[in-house]
């Protein structure tokens, strides 16, 4: 267990709900083997108000950073000092990195995290494949510049509001160099999907229990890559189910959040050349996810 002491630095998550949230469990592991005297808690405000005011309260503690989700990734970015290039692309920033002197610099460890998980887990690498983004909000966006600076030869950006779709890639494909963009309506993107060599969920279809995939059962060949970028679900949802019954190699989002997670830290402990634990860290996510669904499990058994 980790010792709190008067030197202690602090990191957290800033966002709501945060009740399930794994991220604590992820970073306090990887703290104690690195042996680093931080902490990380969770930071749950209620609304913009209380985002301004926990923000500008950083910059007075000692906080090495913090983690930023739904629903402020968007709002932060009004908060912090600089916003790195990358994060400024993909309209979020969801790591904040704080100076000894206070100053903030906003930056997106999700598109990051994406292309790590799918080295590690998938051995799949962006250069040069054609790749289906599904959605067109902020994790689409970091999706996107990601693997467009993953080298990316063509990306589709399905979604069922097309103008939504059309605004990001609008926004983006100016950045894109050789890249080839395009938006399809979701109605109509069968074989752009079946075709893709990834399909990647960036919306929120397979939050909830019960939840369909954002595209039909038939939308799948085998050997095709599916990562879904919902995680901590009690099951796999339909995406990654119906892709893998159909011979695709398909991916939830656990492993994303670890490496975002790492990434974070890293950059946090910079100067350091040993690197955050991503094994270790994975082992922490599994274990509080299934600490959290057994509590669920009598939660439902007893009727509360």
């Amino acid at each position: 267990m980790q010792s709190i002491r008067g030197t202690t630095k602090l990191a957290g998550v800033i966002g709501k709900p945060l009740a399930h949230t794994l991220s604590p469990a992820i970073h306090n592991a990887a703290y104690a083997q690195l042996n680093l005297d931080w902490v990380y808690v969770p930071l749950e405000v209620p609304d913009e108000a209380g985002l301004r005011r926990v923000v500008a309260a950083t910059g007075s503690l000692p906080f090495v950073g913090f983690n930023v989700t739904m629903p402020y990734k968007q709002a932060v970015m009004e908060l912090v000092d600089e916003v790195s290039t990358a994060a400024e692309m993909a309209g979020a920033v969801n790591a904040v990195q704080i100076s000894e002197d206070g100053r903030s610099v906003g930056y997106n460890t999700d598109g990051r995290g994406l292309i790590e998980a799918l080295e590690v887990e998938a051995d799949f690498t962006a250069a040069d494949k054609h790749i289906v983004v599904l959605g067109a909000g902020g994790a689409a966006g970091a999706a996107v510049v990601a693997l467009m600076l993953g080298r990316a030869s063509r990306i589709t950006v399905v979604n069922r509001n097309v103008e939504k779709a059309e605004e990001l890639v609008e926004r983006l494909g100016r950045h894109g160099g050789s890249v080839l963009f395009e938006v399809e309506e979701l109605g109509m993107a069968r074989d752009v999907v079946v075709g893709a060599d990834l399909v990647l969920n960036a919306t929120p279809l397979g939050m909830r229990t019960g939840d369909s995939s954002p595209v039909p059962a038939d939308w799948v060949r085998p050997g095709q890559v599916r990562f879904d970028m919902v995680y901590g679900t009690s099951r796999p949802t339909a995406f990654v189910t119906e892709g893998r019954d159909a011979g695709a190699v398909a991916l939830d989002g656990l492993g994303m959040l670890v490496a975002q997670a790492a990434i974070a830290i890293d950059m946090w402990n910079e100067g350091s050349t040993v690197k955050a634990p991503r094994d270790l860290m994975k082992k922490a996510a599994e274990a509080a996810l299934d600490a959290r669904m057994g509590d669920m499990e009598v939660n439902d058994g007893s009727g509360a």
